[in-house]
């Protein structure tokens, strides 16, 4: 197993009540397959338009989770 730190900012602390959790997720496990347990666990997240980071890099989901990497999940933003 691997643990890893999960960040949410923004409206997405709000949604899960808090603004940082350590999850263990299976080794070598992709970091789309991360988010969606993420989200899996909880579905309130479903409502936002969400980005999410590796750490501090925005993630395509393609990357493989180490041990210790920090994982960032944020509403996306517009400007106008």
């Amino acid at each position: 197993m691997t643990n890893v730190k999960v960040l949410f900012f923004g409206a997405t602390a709000d949604a899960v009540g808090e603004r940082e959790i350590e999850i263990d997720v299976e080794t070598d496990a992709k970091a789309d397959a991360v988010f969606k347990q993420i989200i899996s666990d909880y579905p309130q997240l479903e409502k936002h338009s969400l980005l999410f980071a590796l750490n501090q890099e925005y993630s395509n989901g393609d990357e493989i989770i180490r041990n210790g990497d920090e994982l960032a999940i944020f509403t996306a933003v517009s400007g106008g």
